[in-house]
């Protein structure tokens, strides 16, 4: 064995090190397409890809459509029904939370209010 154990390791020292300085060029790299991909991404270009994929999806899915009977619609209208009973949940929950506050003043009002007896000859 021409190689000694003290060779073996900083062989091994070698490739630990180049290891870590490509994984900081990719680190590096990383980050630089990522700040690219999100300053690339303007107002424009997103409402312009917005329309392209709205015309790609306008242009195939007709015939889909007739073939699986509107499924894009029927998602619709199940995520919209979804939506109305989840609102109609929150505005029941909002109304017995008002109905019981109104409750309570009342109660407090009544409360506060003395009871005296009227005399009805103070009254004329």
């Amino acid at each position: 064995m021409g190689t000694s154990f003290k060779q073996l390791i900083e062989k091994v020292d070698q490739a630990e090190n180049a290891l870590e300085a490509q994984e900081r060029l990719v680190a590096a790299d990383w980050r630089q397409l990522r700040a690219s991909w999100r300053a690339g991404w303007t107002p424009g270009r997103i409402v312009l890809a917005g329309l392209v994929a709205g015309f790609v999806v306008g242009r195939v899915e007709p015939a889909k459509s007739v073939a699986k009977g509107g499924s894009i619609m029927q998602m619709i209208t199940a995520l919209s029904g979804l939506f109305a009973s989840a609102t109609a949940q929150q505005a029941a929950s909002q109304v017995d939370d008002v109905a019981s506050d109104v409750g309570e003043v009342a109660d407090s009002v009544q409360a506060s209010v003395p009871t005296a007896a009227v005399d009805p000859v103070d009254l004329a």
